[in-house]
């Protein structure tokens, strides 16, 4: 990894640089000049990332590795393979599809978790989702929503360039809206990795995405039997 480039608001650079201590020396810091949207967040790097592909994680989300690489590298390793934009997704229930980008496509054959994407729908309705979005082989009432986690190639940047300039001061880009005509120009896949994302933005998001590292560490037992014990006294 070259570089780190982290997109803020504002007058926010020096909080961000005194909690990243001192790894901050190993961090670019990019203001997002107005609230316009994800999309035009993402947009406000294209400098600083010099028309190369780029790791683009969702900085609300904490990311827990279900083997034993990252889920990072998980993704990086399958869009250096493929060699094409590639986008992390997660099977979700329908009940939590108004909080995510969502995906459609087909299953490649021999590679398993591992799909073509035809059709994007920023938080689709269940019924925009049966209708467009059913993937074959998922469980029923599941369907492939964004992990917050992607592979993206420079051509992104100039989609997400033409969204800006024709929402103006209007804002309101998102990135899926870009992502969707991606798969309409250049081959782009999306995979499930081994591991689980943990979205703090959640109602209980962050008390979740804490038990979540707690428990994939070395303390793991003895969390474990703290819990036991709260429940048994009916503290939690």
């Amino acid at each position: 990894m070259d570089r780190i480039v982290v997109v803020v608001a504002p007058g926010d650079i020096p909080a961000f640089t005194l909690a990243a201590g001192s790894l901050s020396s190993r961090l670019s810091f990019v203001e997002q000049t107005a609230p316009l949207g994800y999309g035009h967040a993402v947009l406000s790097a294209r400098q600083a990332l010099a028309n190369e592909p780029f790791l683009l994680l969702v900085g609300d989300h904490l990311y827990v590795s279900g083997g034993a690489q990252r889920c990072a590298q998980q993704l990086a390793q399958v869009a250096q393979t493929q060699n094409c934009s590639v986008s992390a997704v997660q099977a979700t229930h329908e009940s939590k599809l108004p909080l995510y980008g969502t995906v459609g496509g087909r299953l490649l054959t021999g590679k398993p978790g591992l799909y073509e994407v035809t059709e994007v729908i920023e938080k689709p309705t269940p019924t925009e989702a049966e209708q467009r979005l059913i993937v074959p082989g998922l469980r029923a009432g599941n369907y492939l929503c964004f992990f917050g986690m992607h592979v993206l190639t420079p051509i992104v940047m100039e989609l997400l360039a033409e969204d800006v300039q024709r929402a103006g001061a209007k804002g309101g880009v998102q990135l899926t809206a870009a992502l969707a005509r991606l798969a309409q120009h250049e081959r782009y896949l999306a995979v499930e990795l081994q591991g689980r994302r943990y979205d703090m933005g959640l109602k209980y998001g962050l008390l979740s995405a804490q038990f979540a590292l707690a428990l994939d560490g070395q303390d793991r037992d003895e969390i474990l039997s703290g819990l036991v014990e709260m429940l048994a006294r009916r503290e939690i």
